[in-house]
């Protein structure tokens, strides 16, 4: 299994749209990166990833799993751009901030400590247990 981070505007789709969505999920949709576009295309079902907030918040509040590899994404004809499903598996017991992850002298290398504009980022299997254990789960 692969873990990812997801980051996501709450005034664009929230913890608990996507928690609405149950065991259907939502199509995330509207990447417009092609490196963000390319992690997606590596992702296969059961990848597990951390719903993050990214406008005020600047928070981890959930976790999320992969259930539909990279398909069209249906709001745009380009072919170029895809797009996986996902689903909330559990929200955390305490969102886990930027902050808080750019202070862990373990998360250093982590994509989102040193790239906070990417939409999709890789997570190690290592940073993943440092997020989870600061996020109380």
């Amino acid at each position: 299994m692969a873990y990812w981070l997801f980051k996501s505007e709450v005034s664009t789709w929230s913890w608990d749209d996507q928690v609405a969505k149950g065991e259907v999920g939502e199509a995330w949709d509207g990447v417009r990166n092609y490196q963000a576009r390319n992690m997606m295309r590596q992702m296969k079902i059961g990848d597990q990833g951390f719903f993050y907030l990214s406008q005020k918040e600047k928070a981890v509040v959930g976790i999320v799993e992969v259930i539909a590899t990279a398909h069209p994404d249906t709001t745009t004809d380009d072919p170029r751009w895809e797009c996986v499903d996902i689903k909330a598996v559990r929200a955390v017991k305490m969102p886990v901030t930027l902050a808080m992850c750019k202070a862990e002298p373990r998360l250093e290398n982590m994509v989102l400590v040193n790239n906070t504009r990417l939409s999709v980022q890789p997570v190690t299997e290592a940073e993943w247990q440092v997020v989870c254990e600061l996020a109380g789960l």
